[in-house]
């Protein structure tokens, strides 16, 4: 069967109901009639990704060339400050609109990740090895606890890697200076429980429903001044569905938090 070529839609602001995401679906769905609204969603989300994507890019990659005055001296100091402040600020923004695309993608994408059999220890010194750096500059340490080099479990790749970066990144911004992030690794008969463990506040457990929703942040002051959107464990809970994994979270608010990815192992 031959698709109908789909037209980029225009939306007009004022047909985008505020910009709340009901909304945004509505004008979509508007747009492309309501005969192909998942055609016309990912057909929106394409262009949204190029449009957005390929600005962010620019103004990265300018003031990367800036900041490190590849040209030659700026002059006044004051211009690499701000160089740098637009370098970051591009970073966060490029980062946290990739979130919303993968959030869109799984929620509305079945075939988003392909879980396969694969040796897990591989996966988790690559994540320790990406988030080393962040960990040494706020004075945390990541205790990885696993050598069995045999050990395999059912994921996908790309998603077992965005789970733990995210899992990491969370907890080494929660954990007191002068701590450690401990990752182990425990056989339960048919499943493998990747357990992140970080010690400090945490949210009381009768929170953690709603943390797991996108947008979410804790009520503690540490979560209120900490930089993000709260789509974190969204994209983890959304991932480890994807993957026919699951995510569970322990919490003692006075003790600290634990994080688990548990994969099945029985295959």
């Amino acid at each position: 069967m031959t698709l109908p070529q789909l037209k980029t839609p225009v939306l007009h602001s004022a047909e985008i109901e505020g910009g709340s995401r009901a909304g945004i679906e509505a004008s979509v769905a508007a747009a492309y009639g309501a005969a192909e609204p998942e055609m016309g969603k990912r057909a929106f989300m394409r262009m949204v990704s190029h449009e957005l994507r390929t600005p962010l890019n620019s103004i990265i990659g300018f003031s990367e060339v800036l900041t490190h005055e590849l040209y030659g001296p700026i002059g006044a100091p004051q211009y690499l400050e701000y160089a740098g402040i637009i370098r970051d600020s591009g970073k966060k923004l490029l980062s946290l609109f990739n979130d919303v695309l993968e959030i869109v993608r799984l929620e509305n994408e079945s075939d988003v990740l392909t879980p396969e059999v694969e040796p897990i220890l591989p996966h988790l010194e690559d994540a320790v090895r990406r988030q080393r750096k962040r960990a040494q500059a706020k004075s945390v340490t990541l205790d990885l606890r696993f050598d069995d080099e045999d050990l395999c479990a059912l994921f996908d790749a790309r998603g077992l890697a965005n789970c733990l970066d995210h899992l990491l990144i969370n907890a080494i911004d929660f954990t007191p200076e002068g701590h450690a992030v401990e990752l182990t690794v425990e056989v339960y008969g048919e499943r493998v429980d990747i357990r992140l463990f970080n010690p400090g506040k945490a949210p009381a457990p009768e929170d953690l429903p709603r943390l797991m929703r996108p947008f979410e942040q804790g009520a503690t002051e540490a979560s209120r001044t900490r930089d993000g959107a709260g789509l974190g464990w969204a994209i983890v809970r959304l991932s480890c569905k994807a993957m026919g994994a699951a995510f569970v979270v322990e919490s003692e608010p006075d003790t600290g938090l634990t994080a688990i990815l548990r994969l099945k192992s029985d295959f």
